[in-house]
């Protein structure tokens, strides 16, 4: 069987996207694996697969490198969102995603994309971390202490459609030790279904520093749902204006918590060529 496929990116947060709407893919956890290995495969994050919706204008599968499935992710909508506009799949400026989190509405926006990420949630059985529920806690939850490898972190818990472990540091980040801290968070028994990790540098009331682990991909050079998650953090907990730009590795995105209570999330997203490959 061969299928073609585009490779995608948004700040260094690669993808594979196919168009599943005319085929059937077999054995979705082994495809994932097998696309996304950068020596024996294409190379990619996460792979994003492109359905008919009953709900929606699409609907978005996201597998991990590692072949999990999960709920969303902020740069890979964004390239889905491009992949559909530059085939003329669609003709609205706004799309309605259908992904496990729900129906998430891209927005053209100039040379960018503009993403409604709906309202962050903060109720640790949602997110979902299991946290003592006393009556009088107070939500979001914030600097719950950690220890890992006998230091200990603060944590704030957001789900952005997905778990996220938020996590401010006063060293530089572009030093820390993301890839050894980073998956003892991610697979702590804390986290049910395991969570993604920000590591958050602030710089200013309207800048942060972050660097990412992802849940099941390893550190990525860019997340759009952790960027959101971290914005939300810190806006939360009185460090940063309502809208911030966060500086990743592979690059910058706006995040906006507005009065709606949901969070926009700006950036770009970049096709890098198209292919076909032997399954």
């Amino acid at each position: 069987m061969r299928i073609n496929f585009t490779k995608m990116h948004g700040l260094g947060n690669d993808f594979i996207v196919i168009d599943c709407r005319a085929i059937d893919l077999p054995d979705l956890t082994g495809l994932a694996k097998k696309l996304a290995d950068r020596r024996f495969g294409i190379g990619a994050d996460q792979i994003l697969l492109l359905y008919p919706s009953q709900k929606a204008d699409f609907m978005m599968k996201i597998l991990n490198a590692d072949g999990s499935e999960v709920e969303m992710c902020g740069n890979g909508i964004r390239c889905f969102a491009k992949y559909i506009w530059d085939r003329g799949l669609s003709d609205k400026e706004t799309l309605n995603i259908e992904t496990l989190a729900g129906i998430i509405r891209p927005k053209k926006s100039g040379d960018m994309v503009r993403v409604d990420m709906g309202e962050p949630v903060f109720d640790p059985e949602l997110v979902p971390v299991k946290v003592p529920r006393p009556a009088d806690i107070k939500m979001p939850v914030m600097d719950y202490p950690l220890m890992i490898d006998n230091r200990e972190f603060m944590l704030t818990f957001v789900s952005m459609g997905n778990p996220h472990a938020v996590i401010f540091i006063e060293e530089d980040v572009k030093e820390f030790r993301v890839q050894h801290y980073g998956p003892m968070i991610e697979n702590h028994s804390l986290f049910p279904k395991r969570t993604n990790v920000e590591f958050i540098q602030p710089v200013n009331r309207t800048e942060l520093r972050m660097r990412v682990w992802e849940r099941g991909s390893g550190e990525t050079l860019a997340c759009g749902t952790g960027a959101s998650a971290s914005g939300v953090a810190a806006m939360a907990k009185g460090l940063t204006e309502r809208a911030v730009t966060i500086h990743l590795a592979g690059g910058d995105l706006l995040i906006e918590w507005a009065a709606d209570n949901h969070v926009y999330m700006t950036g770009p997203a970049t096709e890098v060529f198209q292919g076909e490959i032997q399954l």
